[in-house]
């Protein structure tokens, strides 16, 4: 079986997938184990060849297909698939809804896929303590569509959260736009349930919204990517629903007037729940996708969405109008109430389909600049653009600097690999010289492993591997990724 890695895998990627853990993973002694495993847990181990390619790969490019795939029922399924992996030494790659966009969960040293699934449970919703208790295959827009039909508000908000599992979430700590108000993934985790490498079953942290009860064990484990251990039940912080919303959605003519105007906010003392930002290359392609209108013929569009009470909403929004009217922009939309403030995100949730309609190869970087150089990063952006002659499309949640830029290649054209492989070096180079950071809320998975040793220093990168060791000695959970 072959890797697949595009331009933004290394060559040491390449390498390390093709030559490790074969020899012990195809002899025979190997393929028994499995189907001892199989005894173990009756149901809940698949060999079939079909039923593995389907679980090879996730939305980013590399695929490899595993030798079993586990679908536990229970944490106790976990653990003793966990124990037996740890004993003979088999590569475990943990797997949500497969909806990553890095790698995260492809299996490129063969062995088992752990798909957590059939773990899709919301144990608890509690609106007296504000806690909810979750296995991790719950799907996150039902969990909000559920917690909110209560009166209670779980913000964290991935655009393809209607294709997300909360353990996804959790392993990736994941963001969205609402993220500037309100934190992000690991800002609403209490509690984990966690399996370690060896079959340990660990209850972390607890479900009151205050603890300092030693470490805080529980968030070592999120955004950890699956390599320090598999999630099989999380206790979440909720809060009340802000009973009324509003949004405005402004086209500029120039990326520099939506920067100013949204920090012109800022500077104002308001504090938009979310803040969107999206280039000229983006809104043509969703212009397209949408039939929107107002979106033809925009250098840069603005999404600011305030929530709270109705009154103060309100007027706040006006208060907010006003300042962003003084960067004299092409238009100005207002969105009143969830009906009204959802068609505009519905828009925003397309720009990915968007670019994907225009047949280009969007290489998804999730990076991440401090606040202050918004403006600049999309002048980089453009000068990339034109020096290696690629499409770059900046979109993405400009309220906490997270700007998702898409390198959009087409394969076909000549040197293309070549001319996109330099210029996610030169981005990397200049987000990390800018005090960034290479991914936001993607993770590093496999896609951004070429990055790692320039993004995090020698002595960060050395605790990173001690507590590896430490939570998995044979190094068998999710291998062959960053670490």
């Amino acid at each position: 079986m072959q890797v697949d890695f595009p331009a933004s895998a290394s060559g040491q990627a390449r390498e390390t997938s093709s030559r490790q853990g074969w020899k012990r993973l195809n002899c025979p002694k190997t393929k028994m184990s499995f189907h001892q495993l199989q005894k173990l847990l009756p149901g809940e181990i698949v060999l079939e060849p079909a039923t593995l390619a389907q679980y090879a790969g996730d939305k980013w490019f590399a695929s490899h297909q595993p030798d079993a795939v586990a679908l536990p029922r229970s944490t106790q399924s976990v653990s003793t698939l966990l124990r037996f992996a740890h004993q003979h030494q088999i590569p475990v790659t943990a797997r949500g809804a497969g909806h990553g966009y890095v790698g995260g969960c492809v299996p490129i040293q063969g062995g088992i896929v752990l798909s957590t699934e059939r773990m899709k449970k919301i144990l608890e919703l509690n609106a007296r303590d504000f806690v909810a208790v979750v296995q991790p295959a719950v799907n996150t827009a039902e969990f909000q569509a559920k917690c909110e039909r209560r009166g209670l508000f779980y913000p964290p908000d991935p655009a393809s959260r209607a294709d997300n599992s909360l353990g996804g979430n959790i392993a990736t700590n994941a963001g969205g736009p609402r993220c500037l108000k309100y934190g992000v993934t690991r800002d609403y985790v209490l509690g984990l349930e966690v399996v370690l490498a060896d079959g340990t079953i660990c209850r972390l942290g607890g479900r009151t919204h205050k603890n300092k009860t030693g470490f805080d064990l529980h968030r070592l484990f999120v955004g950890s990517e699956g390599l320090l251990g598999v999630i099989t039940e999380a206790t979440l912080k909720l809060l009340p629903r802000p009973p009324f919303r509003a949004n405005l959605a402004v086209g500029f003519d120039t990326m520099k007037a939506a920067v100013r105007a949204l920090q012109a906010v800022f500077a104002a003392g308001f504090l938009p729940c979310a803040a969107e930002l999206a280039d000229e290359f983006t809104l043509a392609a969703a212009a397209k996708r949408t039939g929107s209108k107002r979106l033809l013929g925009c250098k840069a569009h603005l999404i600011l969405e305030l929530d709270g009470q109705d009154y103060s909403v309100r007027h706040e929004l006006g208060a907010v109008e006003r300042i962003v009217r003084g960067q004299e922009p092409r238009f100005v939309q207002r969105g009143f109430g969830a009906q009204q403030c959802e068609a505009v995100w519905q828009i925003r949730r397309e720009f990915s389909y968007a670019l994907r309609d225009t047949g280009l190869t969007k290489l998804n970087e999730d990076i991440v600049v401090p606040r202050g150089k918004l403006e600049a990063l999309f002048r980089f952006a453009a000068q990339l653009q034109k020096k290696h002659r690629l499409q770059i499309a900046c979109f993405g949640h400009a309220g906490d600097g997270n700007i998702h830029t898409n390198v959009m290649v087409d394969y076909a054209q000549p040197e293309a690999k070549e001319r996109a492989e330099k210029c996610l070096d030169e981005l990397f180079t200049w987000v990390i010289a800018s005090s960034g950071a290479i991914t936001g809320e993607h993770g590093v998975g496999l896609a951004k492993k070429r990055w790692w040793p320039q993004a995090i220093s020698e002595n960060s990168r050395k605790l990173h591997r001690t507590v590896k060791h430490a939570l998995d000695l044979h190094g068998i959970l999710n291998p062959g990724k960053f670490l």
